[in-house]
């Protein structure tokens, strides 16, 4: 498998997946927002033979390429079964993973993405201000349905670490770094996962 990322972006939550599956892998750096010519740059032609979008992640596995990083966390968790990193044979956790993945993905996350858009990542003429605030509404009101879509337990399903805890750490690592008002529970959460090794290897290779 090949990865290619950047930084602490969504390609991050790919890149521990990888770390916590102890599959082999090779992780290559690509930058945004720099010169098409260069051949690390996500704009150059043969990354965007890749992915159109010239986003990170990548995942790469032989024909296989994908762009999604649920899929690519889901794909990594069904590659490497022993590591028991997503629920199998029980339908019930199956679709409690499925509804916690969606909502991170549709409801907490969006959000924070929506704040980085209108800060930094769209082009000026294109930012709305006053969307600061809206994301901020829309992110609190995530967190109080995530607080009852999470048990009491040490994991968000089960009572073993799975792609979701990932997701979950990972979400409020970036609502951290953009100084959104996180419970402390929801801290906690995060340091808690970020201690795991995998996550420390994950940190070491873009450091």
């Amino acid at each position: 498998m090949k990865l290619y990322g950047m930084a602490q972006s969504r390609s991050f939550r790919a890149l521990w997946a990888l770390e916590e599956s102890g599959l082999a892998y090779d992780y290559v750096p690509v930058k945004l927002l720099t010169d098409p010519a260069a051949p690390d740059s996500a704009q150059n032609p043969d990354y965007l033979a890749l992915n159109v979008q010239g986003k990170v992640p990548t995942l790469v596995d032989g024909d296989l390429i994908l762009t999604e990083s649920a899929a690519i966390v889901n794909y990594i968790g069904r590659a490497a079964p022993a590591a028991n990193l997503i629920p199998r044979d029980d339908t019930t956790l199956m679709a409690r993973y499925d509804e916690l993945l969606f909502f991170i993905l549709a409801e907490l996350e969006q959000p924070l993405w929506s704040n980085g858009k209108h800060r930094f990542a769209l082009p000026e003429a294109q930012r709305i201000p006053q969307m600061l605030e809206t994301a901020k509404f829309e992110f609190a009101k995530a967190i109080k349905t995530l607080d009852h879509l999470l048990g009491d337990g040490q994991y968000a399903i089960g009572d073993t670490f799975t792609m979701a805890d990932i997701l979950l750490a990972q979400t409020f690592n970036w609502a951290i770094r953009f100084q959104f008002d996180v419970p402390e529970h929801y801290v906690a959460l995060r340091e808690r996962h970020y201690a795991r090794p995998a996550a420390q290897r994950a940190l070491q290779v873009i450091a």
